[in-house]
């Protein structure tokens, strides 16, 4: 009889996502059940994602994580909903079915990143949250033009959490509100029908409008949370300029609970706009490592763009640019060598 393995362990690599129709607010706080649905696109894993190894032994006497190299404290309730969702537990463990209702109890916004391409979180109506689970709207490869940037202006903590200021906002917000019941809903069908059919004008219009109602809520708070700063803000103004120059919508943003950028446009805007990012925003002393990602060729920027973009130029103001594209979801690795934890279950490299 064969002896058994001392130790199994998975490997997992999962996606980021970013929402174009904002979650901002639970009805149901233990449950993690959103007060309205929202839709995201996953970026690609060769530039962004997280990398997970969960280990099953009997030799183990207790359960132990590691989150970026230091250990947590196993028993915070948030952690222990985590450790009972997440896709690589249900790969070590041979976990079948559907395993967005239980990844959104360690973070809503995380049931998005177990599909890739084009994901919507449905709200659902049921007091149990059965019904509140996530479901692809288009598959990655459905369109193969739209790229994503995010341009990193601070990575410095934010100074209010997005758990503590979503719960503000439904307590005090009535714009919040509205949104939820009279706005999301339509923008829910219209955002499917834009990816559906690829129309980048209509899709990149109802991301930018969706943001600044997020973004509108939070001021609408009380007292009020401001997650942008003069950067965010001064590229929403590029944005728009760069737009009005050329007549047409060929870039939109979005911004989260943060003052970073995240803009979608399509492949052949791609060089132009790095170039009127650069031009605004000088790198400082990383002109080399400015641009991570993607590769971009560099392209040239015409008087007329540089007149219609007339302001100081600020440097240092973005710190780096990571050019991305919609990606697929969750991959396990096959290769042990990828494992974070060695064959004691610690992590490898640990003293």
């Amino acid at each position: 009889m064969a002896s058994e393995k001392p130790l199994v362990a998975v490997t997992c690599t999962a996606p980021v996502n970013i929402a174009v129709i904002k979650y901002w607010g639970k009805r149901d706080e233990e449950l993690v059940l959103p007060i309205n649905s929202s839709l995201s696109v996953t970026l690609h894993q060769d530039q962004l994602k997280t990398t997970t190894t969960a280990a099953i032994s009997k030799d183990f006497s207790e359960d132990r994580i590691w989150l970026n190299g230091r250990e947590e404290d196993m028993g915070q309730p948030r952690l222990q909903a985590c450790l009972r969702e997440t896709y690589t537990l249900a790969q070590v463990y041979g976990v079948e079915g559907n395993l967005s209702e239980v990844a959104r109890r360690g973070s809503g916004s995380a049931c998005r990143s177990l599909y890739g391409g084009f994901v919507e979180w449905q709200m659902g109506e049921q007091t149990d949250g059965k019904d509140s689970i996530a479901r692809q709207v288009a598959p990655e490869v459905h369109w193969p033009q739209l790229r994503v940037l995010v341009l990193v202006v601070s990575a410095e903590k934010k100074l209010t959490g997005s758990t503590v200021g979503m719960q503000t906002s439904v307590e005090t917000s009535a714009l919040l509100k509205f949104r939820a019941e009279s706005v999301v809903p339509a923008r829910m069908r219209e955002m499917a029908r834009c990816i559906q059919e690829r129309d980048f004008h209509g899709f990149a219009q109802l991301t930018m409008k969706d943001s600044n109602q997020f973004h509108a809520t939070c001021l609408d708070t009380f007292p009020p949370i401001s997650y942008l700063n003069d950067i965010s803000r001064r590229i929403i103004q590029l944005v728009h300029h760069f737009n009005a120059h050329y007549g047409q919508t060929k870039v939109a943003y979005t911004f989260d609970a943060g003052p970073n950028a995240v803009i979608f446009t399509l492949d052949d805007t791609v060089a132009e706009f790095v170039a009127a990012v650069r031009h605004s925003f000088p790198p400082a002393a990383n002109g080399d490592k400015f641009l991570k990602g993607l590769q971009v060729t560099p392209a040239p920027l015409s008087d007329e763009l540089k007149a219609a973009l007339a302001w100081e130029p600020i440097p240092g103001g973005v710190q780096y640019i990571i050019v991305t594209q919609v990606g697929p979801g969750p991959q396990v690795l096959n290769d042990p060598n990828a494992h974070l934890l060695g064959s004691d279950g610690l992590p490898k490299g640990a003293a």
